[in-house]
């Protein structure tokens, strides 16, 4: 038996449970509305930070350009070059490359030749001018600051040792894009270049100076110590920023879990392809080596327009969380302290109202058990006493209301019954529909294959009939081969015959309707078919309706349906039996019965029986039936077998009556 709930207990929770349901809704809102809003704050903090740190970043460009560009205007600069004296380059490079922590400083002259190098001094007199677009752009007269890669070799060139700083093993990272090399041995750098112009203007050579960022992080420092100004969160700083050329750090200030700068970890594929593919920032959460952070990520182009890398920065993730953890604490302590307020208050509130109530169940006991007519008095005037009066007007409707169920209740068995009946009738009718129509469609398929296959074998079957017919004219009778001559012969007829039936099959003839006389077509096959078939020890029985006389129909397809069944049945009782022919009017039409008392078709056979082409005859061709089903079906009409072993078969041909909207003449 169920568990039982107290009608005040009921009322309590009725009373508490919009509480509740409020309740938890606040709680829910309040909860997203107080992370979501946490959660905007910093990643409009961290987008705003990416801001900070991208000024930072083109503040180190603008330091190098104004370097460069200072220098290369320097007159004892262009002096310098235009002379070649690497004397007074040595001075005035030197010392600007160390003051100025510059990694790259080299002058070329006007065809791009280099001249001095103030890290390479002793290799000099290459060109360069077809190496690099900065310097192309240099020559052109044009001063250039940005950002870019310089390959393996070409670092190499410039300084030796530059390359084992831009070397950097990249560690595997989860989520990130496949990589064929493991090592990263390009540098991205910071570059400028300014040309070099004589006293009159002239282009005579430029000046181009660099700082490799590969493995080099006071500008990430120097980001982070700006932006976050060192907050710490249980002793961890809350901000970090990193450079990434491709997708690998290059500079970064991101801590692994063994207190190691995260050098050479990778981006994610899906950062990867905002930012370097698409040139687009990313600002979302994320976790980044081993926690997870608030990001924001955008792209670092090149000279020419091209993502070479990206500038991150990032906030760990647990300071936001805590306070999170906080207001939603504060939070569920009010609402638990307002529920159990509510829960006292509705509680007694629920004692009072229950009480009628429970009067009111007693008397609903009683009238389950059979009591009628019993009464309540409930003095209040709420809804509780209309209760109560809607409780006594129903003790009185109960016995009457009772007695039309259970009238109703017989008047819906009885229409049960007979929607039940006529259901079962439609089936039936459906199931008979969806035979017919399968059995038309095959009858048709099959009609134009038979057509196809007597038109091709009529003419050479007539060709072979006509020599038969030479040869006996030709051979004497007492001839040996006569024999074999008259089989051919008899053949041939079969064929002819064969090929008749599969034409009559393929019913390539229009109907040639007319009315005549149903009962003389009956008696004159009966009179001429001892001649197609041994009709001894088989007596007949006309069975002719007299309203039955004339009918409409063509006339000789009629006469082939009725001497096939005719036929088939007195092949059916070679040991002799009764034929019965009956005749009855049908509507306009009329009914042909054709029974015989013979050996009946087996269970298995009765639904194959106008299946074309099946026979249980040794030397039957399997059409006939199938022709006789295809020019009934062809007249609207319908036949119908019988049959039950050694107990003989009966066969209903139904012939519709003719169309009045048409003129007969009769026969």
């Amino acid at each position: 038996m169920p568990r039982r709930f107290p009608i005040r207990a009921k009322l309590t929770f009725g009373a508490l449970a919009p509480l509740f349901v409020a309740f938890m809704i606040c709680s829910l809102a309040g909860t997203y509305i107080i992370n979501q809003k946490i959660a905007s704050q910093a990643q409009e903090k961290v987008r705003t930070d990416l801001n900070s740190a991208r000024e930072v970043y083109r503040n180190e460009l603008d330091r190098i350009g104004e370097l460069v560009e200072l220098t290369a205007a320097n007159p004892f600069t262009a002096t310098a070059v235009e002379t070649g004296d690497k004397t007074v380059m040595a001075s005035l490079l030197n010392s600007l490359q160390q003051k100025k922590h510059l990694d790259i400083l080299t002058a070329v002259d006007g065809a791009g030749r280099v001249l001095y190098r103030a890290h390479n001094p002793r290799v000099s007199g290459d060109s360069q001018a077809g190496n690099h677009y900065f310097l192309a752009q240099a020559l052109k007269g044009f001063a250039v600051t940005g950002t870019t890669v310089l390959t393996a070799e070409q670092l190499a060139t410039e300084r030796a040792e530059l390359t084992q700083r831009a070397t950097i093993p990249v560690l595997s990272t989860p989520r990130s894009r496949p990589r064929a090399s493991s090592v990263e041995r390009s540098g991205m750098v910071m570059i400028s270049a300014a040309p070099v112009r004589d006293a009159e203007g002239r282009i005579i050579g430029a000046l181009y100076g660099a700082v490799l960022l590969n493995n080099d992080n006071a500008l990430v420092d120097k980001i982070k110590e700006i932006v976050y100004e060192g907050v710490k969160f249980k002793d961890i700083d809350c901000g970090n920023a990193t450079l990434f050329l491709g997708d690998t750090r290059i500079a970064t200030n991101v801590l692994t879990s063994s207190g190691a700068r995260a050098i050479g970890t990778r981006l994610s594929e899906e950062v990867y392809n905002r930012v370097l593919l698409e040139k687009k920032k990313w600002v979302g959460r994320a976790f980044v080596v081993n926690d997870w952070y608030f990001t924001a990520y955008e792209p670092i182009l090149n000279l020419r327009g091209q993502a070479i890398g990206s500038l991150y920065v990032g906030m760990l993730e647990k300071p936001y969380t805590s306070m999170q953890k906080s207001v939603n604490s504060i939070l569920y302590i009010v609402l638990f302290v307002t529920s159990l307020i509510g829960v006292t208050v509705s509680g007694f509130i629920g004692t009072l109202l229950a009480r009628p109530i429970k009067e009111l169940e007693k008397l609903a006991h009683r009238v389950a058990l059979g009591e009628r007519d019993l009464q309540i008095e409930v003095p209040s005037t709420d809804e509780v006493g209309d209760l109560a009066d809607a409780f006594n007007q129903m003790t009185r409707a109960l016995t009457r209301q009772e007695a039309e169920i259970n009238l109703l209740h017989r008047g819906l068995e009885e229409k049960v019954q007979e929607r039940t009946a006529q259901l079962s009738d439609k089936n039936r009718l459906l199931l008979q529909t969806q035979a017919d129509l399968a059995r038309a469609e095959k009858l048709a398929d099959l009609g134009i294959v038979a057509a196809g296959v007597a038109h091709e074998i009529n003419t050479p079957l007539a060709i072979i009939r006509g020599n038969t017919e030479v040869l006996e004219m030709c051979l004497p009778p007492e001839h040996a081969n006569r024999e074999e001559v008259e089989i051919i012969s008899r053949q041939t007829e079969r064929m002819a015959k064969i090929v008749g039936n599969l034409l009559a099959f393929a019913r390539q003839k229009s109907l040639n309707q007319r009315r005549f006389q149903v009962h003389e077509v009956l008696d004159d096959i009966l009179s001429q078919i001892g001649h197609q078939v041994n009709m001894d020890g088989i007596s007949v029985l006309r069975e002719y309706a007299a309203d039955v006389a004339v009918i409409r129909g063509d006339k000789d397809q009629l006469r082939q349906v009725f001497v096939n069944l005719i036929q088939n049945a007195a092949q059916a009782m070679p040991a002799g039996g009764t034929l019965r022919l009956a005749t009855r009017g049908a509507g306009k039409g009329c009914l042909v019965e054709i029974a015989d008392t013979g050996q009946g078709i087996l269970p298995e056979h009765l639904e194959k029986i106008f299946t074309p082409f099946f026979t249980t005859k040794d030397n039957g061709s399997g059409l006939g039936l199938s022709v006789s089903y295809g020019i009934v079906k062809d007249h609207g009409g319908d036949i119908e077998v019988e049959s039950s072993p050694e107990r003989g078969t009966r066969f209903r041909i139904l012939i519709p009556g003719e169309n009045p909207l048409e003129q007969a003449s009769v026969e």
